[in-house]
């Protein structure tokens, strides 16, 4: 017990332990765990790097499987690569009449702000939804019959919130706010 040290103010990472001459000496073989060869701390468990000094850990099975996962990735990466190349998309030609469907020209086709072009879609995908209750569900007695009713219902009230929102976001043409 005389290797302890009485009344000593310790940091959490500092064993109360005083180190003993051998441990000044470094060691290449460790006995009881795996421990860094630059600073002889032992390492946390499944740890890469050295918590003291920050050396990474010597060569493990850990790290022979995450290096094979790296050139495994790289070699997804090389085959993938052409097809992912966007450049190759950018050089074929589009149909002249896919530029109608351009959120702009939409938007300034109907003559909306963006606001409620996009309230105004949100409430036609509602309006969709309350129609495709139809086709995906069929009632079979009474129960099922109300409960496909309160479905549309809910859809068209959420239509109608949406579309009322829109209204409330478009501003006026007519009117300028010209407060002179």
């Amino acid at each position: 017990m005389a290797e302890f040290v009485h009344d000593a103010q310790q940091e959490f990472w500092q064993s109360p332990v005083l180190p003993s001459p051998e441990a000044n000496r470094p060691t290449g073989v460790q006995s009881i765990a795996e421990a860094c060869a630059g600073c002889g701390t032992e390492y946390l468990i499944a740890a890469r790097y050295c918590h003291t000094c920050g050396q990474p850990r010597p060569s493990t099975e850990l790290n022979t499987e995450s290096r094979a996962l790296g050139e495994l990735w790289a070699w997804l990466q090389a085959r993938l690569r052409p097809w992912l190349d966007i450049s190759y998309y950018l050089r074929t030609s589009l149909p002249p009449w896919l530029q109608y469907l351009h959120f702009h020209e939409i938007r300034r086709w109907v003559g909306l702000p963006t606001a409620s072009l996009i309230a105004f879609f949100i409430g036609l995908g509602c309006v969709a939804g309350a129609l495709c209750v139809s086709f995906f569900y069929r009632a079979s007695n009474l129960a099922e019959f109300q409960a496909i009713q309160l479905w549309r219902l809910e859809w068209l009230l959420a239509a109608t919130a949406s579309f009322v929102a829109g209204i409330l976001l478009k501003t006026p043409s007519g009117e300028h706010s010209d407060h002179e």
